[in-house]
């Protein structure tokens, strides 16, 4: 088996840096997917903030693998030009964190209408973005969002095509609560699929620690691991936490961890790592 480096949003067991570094060494992770600093999105921090965070994280022997931003987290016919300049901070913003990826989505789409219709302003938006991240020695990954015009495997692999330069990220769950059977998803997808993110769900959408879903994490992080893949995040989303509101789509209806009963943020994120291991340990 490939050595996996293991990574993940520590914003959900701490909103705070300290609080994510002690909840990485403890777990004994590589490193962050970095989304929320000291309670402020990744995105919006100043560049002396990563600066600090890059010195915090670097004596602790952790590096962040890839920016975790909303870059395309906004509504088709939204307003462009500063999304675009939001682009250009996180590019400055991995640079000093020396990420190696930045993940991204491809717009929401308003309720009731066709992906299909939005392609062409999809492509041109997203495509605007990518050529704007050429030369940056940072790897664009697009990840599976509900509501989102990449939501279903389909679609995600016409964005894939259209878009040689760009990675994909594959999370099951998210597959899941777009009603998309992730072994079929993972069939269509593999070959164009960087990392994965380690997130599971039951049927009816609601997010469970890692193997105790539909999601056929074992399956899949088996076929990964047999391609070569190095590396995961892993994404509890078991508990409500700080920065959630600013995630999702407006008005979304959260499933978060139902059976499971945490006592606090640390716990939920020890399950959420501790039941890759136990997937990791059976392959």
């Amino acid at each position: 088996m490939n050595q996996l480096n293991i990574f993940a949003f520590a914003d959900e067991a701490s909103p705070m840096i300290d609080g994510q570094i002690i909840a990485m060494l403890r777990n004994h992770l590589q490193g962050l997917e970095i989304r929320g600093v000291d309670g402020v999105n990744i995105s919006d921090i100043s560049l002396a903030k990563a600066r600090e965070v890059h010195t915090r994280l670097r004596d602790n022997g952790l590096r962040v693998w890839s920016i975790g931003s909303p870059i395309g987290k906004i509504f088709i016919n939204g307003d462009h030009a500063a999304h675009t300049e939001a682009f250009r901070r996180t590019l400055e913003i991995a640079q000093v964190l020396e990420a190696e990826n930045i993940r991204l989505f491809s717009y929401y789409i308003e309720e009731g209408t066709d992906p299909q219709s939005c392609r062409s302003a999809v492509m041109d938006h997203l495509g605007a973005l990518l050529r704007y991240g050429e030369g940056s020695g940072i790897r664009l990954c697009h990840e599976n969002e509900k509501g989102i015009y990449g939501d279903n495997a389909e679609r995600c692999l016409d964005l894939l095509n259209t878009f040689p330069n760009l990675s994909g990220i594959f999370d099951p769950a998210n597959f899941i609560q777009c009603g998309q059977d992730t072994l079929e998803a993972w069939e269509m997808l593999q070959d164009r699929i960087f990392y994965l993110h380690i997130k599971d769900a039951l049927a009816d959408g609601t997010v469970v620690p890692a193997g105790y879903g539909q999601g056929h994490l074992p399956e899949i992080l088996a076929a990964y691991l047999a391609r070569g893949g190095c590396a995961v995040t892993i994404e509890p989303h078991l508990q409500a936490f700080s920065g959630l509101d600013h995630l999702e789509r407006p008005k979304e209806d959260r499933k978060l961890g139902t059976g499971f009963h945490f006592r606090d943020h640390d716990e939920s994120f020890d399950k959420a790592c501790s039941s890759l291991r136990d997937i990791l340990s059976s392959l």
